[in-house]
């Protein structure tokens, strides 16, 4: 047997990390069907609640909005007392306000909203995004022994 040179140990080395590094990837690329369905399952996002933006509609004078506020108020303080409103901001711009609404679907939410003052006088316009869990902590958390 032939004694190894310094340039064969960093060779087997180099090849020995190569061949690991490969391997590895490989099993990524082509997961198991219980990984797939952990990935898939952290790839789904739960909806925890729903951002409502209403903005006042074009068009739509601060008197139509202010003779309506006193209601609007009323049955926006009902909601956040009976849980359904969580969270309530004033929009930066001035234009309108920002609502986190407890709610497990956007048909929820608009359920919940469409009766306020306000939506029923067609005076604002409402966006609704679902919301939940950061997505990236359950993709962290569905292959924990990756984690090192």
């Amino acid at each position: 047997m032939l004694p190894v040179t310094r340039p064969m140990k960093v060779i087997r080395k180099f090849v020995v990390m190569l061949t690991l590094t490969l391997m590895r990837a490989t099993s990524m690329t082509d997961p198991s069907v219980a990984q797939t369905q952990a990935i898939s399952q952290a790839m789904s996002p739960t909806t925890t609640g729903v951002m409502v933006i209403l903005t006042v509609k074009a068009g739509v004078t601060r008197e139509q909005v202010m003779a309506v506020m006193p209601a609007e108020i009323r049955q926006t303080v009902q909601l956040y007392l009976d849980g359904k409103i969580r969270e309530w901001y004033s929009r930066g711009d001035g234009r309108g306000v920002v609502l986190f609404v407890d709610a497990r679907d956007i048909a929820g939410a608009h359920a919940i909203m469409e009766d306020l003052p306000l939506a029923r006088q067609d005076l604002m316009d409402h966006e609704y995004i679902a919301i939940g869990p950061l997505l990236p902590l359950r993709l962290l958390m569905a292959n924990p022994e990756r984690r090192q």
